[in-house]
């Protein structure tokens, strides 16, 4: 032995940590560095990643391409918020029997709770129906038109029922021309979006139809275009990440309409009762992020070659996403849990799966992937300032590129990571980090908590073989 090893032994181990530990034991230095099997070792996902790699360089090459132009959209985008409408006069295909809800597509027999509760309110609220028996007969006779957001250029959160009378907002994406719509949020506890369709809900959806709609209508167009980019990333510096936490955001959107708004020829009263609302809501401006990230993202829908993400989206039942490289194809896994931090009285028996189309921001490259510039989130959702921190630094490995405007302080302003390459998800085993609420399982009821969610790894995998199978013989 001391003729094979004439120096003092050292030993990089690779398996598992006790092989390592027992040559430790026996005086030789050990160094153990972190390693997993591609994919997680699942054959059929190694297979495709093979059969990639044995691709011609050219052909790889045109993956690379497509991927750094995909990047480079997603960076140029510069949403707009430009009116706020009728969903009726501005949603494309927008009818009156039409229901919006987020995530993949879903018939109203696989609903889960909290999107029945909110498809319910929804009826309610068009006086579609005038009971919870009435609304559930008619959501199931199949004369109203079930479609997901994202088939309307629209995006919604948590249950994401958008119908023809609510107001939306319009964003437009000036260095590309396509739009994005999103309702008004509603703020946070029993809301329609989480599900609750009591009285208080409809009454609340009515006054939003009928004065807090308006009062922004009149307000945009009395200010003009409201340049997002510019306020996300002022959000950023500011402590936001444009997901679960937009209270600087919401200030920002106060501050540029709230002169607008006293300037107009609305009753006084109205207009306090909305500065009230807004400055009450320090989720208003999430529905700002969401159709903005939307705007974006809708710029790399239709990129052949690329194995960049143009849509992530969930509904309770499935998680959803959709490649530039192979546009309008769901690709799915079960909806999972969320480990979070839970309001009094209730506890994770009581929360409903993963839901709403808010994962658009992740997507676009903040929310949870900006979470090094919003360490108090933490407190909202769970872990700890350094995990923020982590999580951001974390989403640079499965991404093309940075974005320079969403800059983030305490990583020394650089840019958040953007643009979710598909492959190094299920090549590296590390899932897009996203941060969300929680609903109840029931319908009615309304918030329970707030925490971190992993996607299901399935939804990648199937969405990189079929890449793979779709370019093989191109």
């Amino acid at each position: 032995m001391a003729d094979l090893f004439p120096s003092e032994l050292a030993v990089i181990n690779l398996g598992l940590p006790a092989f390592g530990q027992d040559i430790a034991r026996q005086g030789a230095a050990v160094s153990s560095p972190e390693w997993r099997p591609p994919a997680g070792g699942d054959p059929a996902t190694v297979a495709a990643l093979t059969r990639m790699l044995a691709w011609p360089e050219a052909k790889r090459q045109r993956v690379a391409e497509a991927n750094r132009e995909a990047g480079k959209r997603l960076v140029a985008a510069q949403p707009v918020a430009v009116a706020v409408g009728r969903a009726l006069d501005l949603v494309p295909g927008m009818t009156r029997k039409h229901v919006l809800h987020a995530g993949p597509p879903l018939t109203w027999e696989r609903m889960c709770g909290p999107v029945r509760g909110a498809v319910i309110g929804g009826l309610l609220f068009e006086g579609l129906a005038k009971t919870r028996e009435e609304a559930e007969k008619l959501a199931a006779s199949g004369e109203i038109t079930f479609d997901p957001c994202h088939h309307h250029q629209a995006v919604g959160p948590m249950a994401g029922i958008v119908t023809a009378s609510m107001p939306v907002w319009e964003i437009e994406n000036r260095a590309f021309g396509n739009k994005a719509y999103c309702t008004l949020n509603e703020g946070l506890g029993k809301v329609l979006r989480y599900g609750a369709f009591s009285q208080e809900v409809i009454d609340r959806l009515a006054w939003m139809r009928d004065e807090l709609g308006p009062a922004l209508q009149a307000a945009m167009k009395s200010h003009g275009p409201l340049d997002m980019r510019t306020l996300i990333a002022q959000a950023l510096q500011m402590g936001d990440e444009g997901h679960n936490r937009n209270r600087a955001a919401t200030s920002l959107v106060i501050r540029a309409l709230g002169p607008h708004l006293v300037e107009s020829d609305l009753p006084k009263a109205v207009v306090a009762k909305v500065l009230r609302f807004i400055d009450g809501n320090d989720h208003f401006f999430l529905n700002l992020s969401m159709p903005s990230s939307k705007a974006a993202t809708d710029a790399i829908a239709d990129i052949p070659w690329s194995t960049l993400i143009a849509t992530q989206a969930r509904n309770g039942t499935d998680f959803g996403i959709r490649l530039a490289g192979l546009p309008g194809r769901w690709f799915t896994g079960p909806a999972t849990m969320v480990d979070g931090l839970y309001l009094p009285g209730f506890k994770a028996e009581d929360a409903a799966p993963d839901i709403g189309d808010s994962v658009i921001t992740e997507t676009a490259g903040i929310g949870g992937f900006a979470m090094a510039a919003a360490p108090a989130i933490v407190r909202f959702v769970g872990g700890s300032a350094s995990d923020a921190l982590r999580f951001t630094q974390q989403m640079y490995e499965i991404t093309e590129t940075e974005n320079s405007a969403y800059a983030i302080p305490a990583l020394d302003f650089r840019g958040t990571p953007t643009g979710i390459d598909v492959r190094k998800v299920v090549e590296k085993g590390i899932l897009p980090v996203v941060n969300t609420g929680i609903a109840h399982k029931e319908p009615g009821i309304g918030m329970v908590g707030a925490g971190l969610v992993k996607p299901p790894v399935s939804a990648y995998r199937n969405a990189l073989q079929a890449f793979v199978e779709t370019y093989a013989d191109k």
